[in-house]
């Protein structure tokens, strides 16, 4: 499936990162596009726990409920997309009443 959009949130603070996922989100959800692309990073090698605070936090993230009804499913991008540093979302389809 083609990627639709994507996002990079390399080099934002964590507040900065939840508020622009969540306006991509928005905004694509209403666009109707379905698969995108989100970029976290992997993190710094060598840290406490060897994963970065934005690549730790967006799963958890994309679970909240206000957000949580726009998306079908997501996971793990293909190593030629960024590998566990970025994560596909296929959104759901709008459906008209």
């Amino acid at each position: 499936m083609p990627i639709d959009a994507r996002i990079d949130l390399h080099g934002m603070t964590k507040p900065e990162a939840y508020q622009a996922l969540h306006y991509f989100i928005e905004v694509a959800a209403h666009r109707g596009l379905r698969s995108v692309l989100v970029i976290t990073g992997k993190g710094v090698r060598g840290g406490d726990s060897g994963i970065g605070i934005l690549r730790a936090a967006v799963p958890q993230w994309l679970n909240e409920f206000h957000i949580r009804d726009k998306i079908l499913s997501f996971t793990y991008a293909t190593p030629r997309h960024g590998g566990e540093g970025a994560i596909y979302l296929l959104l759901k389809r709008q459906r008209s009443n």
